[in-house]
C-alpha cells in the first residue's frame, strides 16, 4: 500500500451512546422486615462516545472503516441501594490536530490537541433514579423509579489538521518535497512532474544542540487553490496548523517576487488569519548562482521577509535556513 493511500484526514462516523439503565422501584423485605421502606438504587450512565489525543498517531487511517461506534448501555439499579454499572465507554484515539465536528452543521465542537487530551463528542444517557429519592413524609413507600435517559446518535466529522512548527508553501516543483527528504528522515515520493506530493509529508529535523522541530510538507498550491481547483483547499487546511510558514520560490522562476505575492493571495483568500504567522522565504535550486547574482537576485525579492538561497541537491544554504527557521519559530 502506498503513502497516499495510507493517509486519512478526514472521516464521518455515525456515534451512538449508552442508554442510561432504569432505577429501581424496590421495597426493603426481609424476614425481620415485613414492610420496609424503599431502597431501590440508581441506574448506571450509559457509555460516552470519547476521543483522546494518541501523538504516536499521524493519521485516521484506524477509523476509516470504522463507520458505526455504538457504547454500551446503563444497567438497572438493583435492591439495597444499589446503583447500576455505568455503560463502557468508546474510545476513539485520534492524531493531534484533529477537529471533531457536528457532521449536520458544521459546526467545530472540539479539538485535539495535546497528547492524552480527553473529550466526549456523544454523552451517554443518564442513569434514572431509584424511588428512595422520592420518599417524603407523606408517601413514605413510594413504588416508582425514575426511567434511564436514552443515549443519542449523532453523526461526527473528524478532521486532521496537521501540527507541525513548519509548513512548506509552494508551487508543485519548488523543491517542497527535496528540502524535507535531505533535512529529515522523512522519504516522501519525488519526481518531475508537478502534484507529486498527494499527502502532506511530515518530517522531524534536527537542529543543533539535540533540539529538532517537526516541518509538513503539503501538497503544491496552484492559483485558484482556495477555490477549491486542483487539491487546493483540502490541503490547504493543514496550513493552519503551523507555527511558520515557510515560501518556497525555485531560482529559475521568472518572477520571484510575483510568485510569492500569488502564494501569499492564495493564502489570504483562504483564511487572511494565516498571514499573521511568521514566513521565510527559501530560494530553492539555486546551486547554479553565482554570489554575484545572487547579490543582485536579491534586490528583487520580497521585502520584510528573511530569505535564503538553497539548494537542497548540493546541501547548500540549509544550515543557514535551519537558523531562520528555529528563529522565526522561537521569535
Amino acid at each position: 500500500m502506498s503513502q497516499g493511500s495510507n493517509f486519512v484526514d478526514y472521516v464521518r462516523i455515525c456515534c451512538r451512546s449508552g442508554a442510561g439503565g432504569a432505577g429501581s422501584a424496590h421495597l426493603h423485605r426481609d424476614k425481620k422486615t415485613a414492610k420496609g421502606g424503599p431502597d431501590g438504587g440508581d441506574g448506571g450512565r450509559g457509555g460516552h462516545i470519547i476521543v483522546k489525543g494518541n501523538s504516536q498517531l499521524w493519521t485516521l487511517l484506524h477509523l476509516k472503516y470504522r463507520k458505526h461506534v455504538i457504547a454500551e448501555n446503563g444497567e438497572g439499579g438493583r435492591a439495597a441501594l444499589q446503583t447500576g454499572a455505568q455503560g463502557k465507554d468508546e474510545i476513539l484515539e485520534v492524531p493531534l490536530g484533529t477537529v471533531i465536528k457536528d457532521a449536520e452543521t458544521d459546526e467545530i465542537l472540539h479539538e485535539i490537541t495535546q497528547d492524552g487530551e480527553t473529550k466526549i463528542i456523544t454523552p451517554g444517557g443518564r442513569g434514572g433514579l431509584g424511588n428512595w429519592h422520592f420518599k417524603s413524609s407523606t408517601n413514605q413507600t413510594p413504588r416508582f423509579a425514575q426511567p434511564g435517559e436514552a443515549g443519542s446518535e449523532e453523526w461526527r466529522v473528524l478532521e486532521l489538521k496537521l501540527l507541525a512548527d513548519v509548513g512548506l508553501v509552494g508551487f508543485p516543483n519548488a523543491g517542497k518535497s527535496t528540502l524535507l527528504s535531505v533535512v529529515s528522515a522523512a522519504k516522501p515520493e519525488i519526481a518531475d512532474y508537478p502534484f507529486t506530493t498527494m499527502v502532506p509529508n511530515l518530517g522531524v529535523v534536527a537542529y543543533r544542540n539535540n533540539k529538532s522541530f517537526v516541518m509538513a510538507d503539503i501538497p503544491g498550491i496552484i492559483e485558484g487553490a482556495a477555490e477549491g481547483r486542483g487539491l487546493g483547499l483540502r490541503f490547504l487546511r493543514h496550513i493552519e496548523r503551523n507555527s511558520v510558514l515557510l515560501f518556497m520560490v525555485p531560482a529559475d522562476s521568472k518572477d520571484i517576487k510575483q510568485e510569492y505575492e500569488i502564494l501569499l493571495n492564495e493564502i489570504r483568500q483562504f483564511n487572511p488569519e494565516l498571514l499573521d504567522k511568521p514566513r521565510v522565504l527559501a530560494i530553492t535550486k539555486s546551486d547554479m548562482l553565482d554570489d554575484e547574482l545572487m547579490a543582485e537576485m536579491r534586490n528583487e525579492l520580497p521585502k520584510g521577509i528573511p530569505a535564503q538561497f538553497i539548494s537542497s541537491v548540493a546541501q547548500k544554504g540549509i544550515t543557514e535556513l535551519k537558523d531562520l527557521l528555529w528563529k522565526a519559530i522561537n521569535g
